[in-house]
């Protein structure tokens, strides 16, 4: 195949709720949960940019203005720091700072569902491929996981999703796909099924959050019907789009952090403190002592 159209796009969908870290999200969004000290955000927006991703489209809501905030100058917050002489602290921040105009920020004004909030992103990313992440999902791996997905679309094209494996008696509980052709990295799909009955699931390769879609989707959304949940449904369009263009799959080896519900964002906070020589020291003994009074 040849050369593939160059991926500078990413949609970050973060108008959710966050329900199920009430009552803390009254306040604050979800999102701007800090594992060890950067908010969840932060290391989704961080693995796109280590994938190439030149631009940044976030799908807000209300009560999330703090995200478009956190992604630009803070004055007061630096003045105070130039004048305690934080040195280190000013080049961290300036560090995470996005380049003038390569973030975007629209609102979704209604929870319709993950596909309503890909198709309010339409007139930025314009007819180019994008990419998709579920700014829920944390990921780490020898190679990040968006960059290894981006280095699959440069050789096959087409639209790519992130798949990892579950045990097979868990498969009813996620978007599972169909092997096809094994590709360099990954799989060519054959089919996807959102949630198969027991017993039915195609495979034990789950769809975990991490997409890269041709903008051909966003004709298919504007005009999708709502299904599971009353909203309207991704799947339901990549499954329509499916028809027409090729779906490979992306295996990502690596630990996945659903810092959407309470378990795996404390794994998170848990796993990447670990990893930090500056705490690590810290905390390593008093989490060993925890867990063996549990015993």
């Amino acid at each position: 195949m040849g050369q593939q159209k160059k991926l500078r796009k990413a949609v970050f969908p973060v108008a959710g709720l966050g329900t199920r870290f009430l009552p803390a999200t009254k306040a604050v969004p979800k999102e701007m949960l800090t594992v060890v000290d950067k908010p969840v955000i932060q290391y989704v927006v961080d693995e796109a940019a280590e994938a190439g991703i030149e631009h940044f489209v976030f799908i807000t809501g209300r009560g999330k203005g703090v995200i478009e905030d956190y992604f630009d100058i803070q004055f007061e917050l630096e003045q105070t720091l130039k004048a305690r002489n934080k040195n280190a602290e000013l080049t961290l921040l300036s560090g995470l700072l996005p380049v003038a105009g390569s973030a975007s920020f629209t609102r979704q004004q209604e929870p319709l569902g993950l596909g309503h909030a890909v198709w309010c992103s339409r007139d930025i990313v314009g007819q180019e491929p994008f990419a998709l992440l579920l700014p829920d999902m944390i990921m780490r791996g020898d190679k990040g996981c968006m960059k290894g997905m981006v280095e699959l679309y440069n050789k096959t094209g087409g639209n790519i999703v992130a798949v990892e494996e579950c045990a097979p008696d868990q498969a009813h509980k996620y978007g599972i796909v169909g092997v096809g052709e094994a590709l360099e990295g990954g799989f060519k799909i054959t089919e996807m099924v959102e949630k198969p009955a027991k017993g039915t699931a195609p495979s034990n390769f789950f769809i975990n959050g991490r997409y890269i879609l041709q903008p051909e989707i966003f004709k298919i959304l504007e005009t999708q019907e709502r299904g599971a949940g009353n909203e309207i449904q991704l799947t339901d369009g990549m499954l329509k789009l499916a028809k027409h263009q090729d779906f490979a799959g992306y295996h990502f080896k690596g630990d996945t952090y659903d810092c959407g519900a309470k378990d795996g964002f404390i794994l998170a906070n848990v796993a990447f403190a670990i990893e930090r020589e500056d705490i690590r020291s810290q905390i390593e003994e008093p989490l060993k002592a925890i867990l063996a009074a549990l015993k």
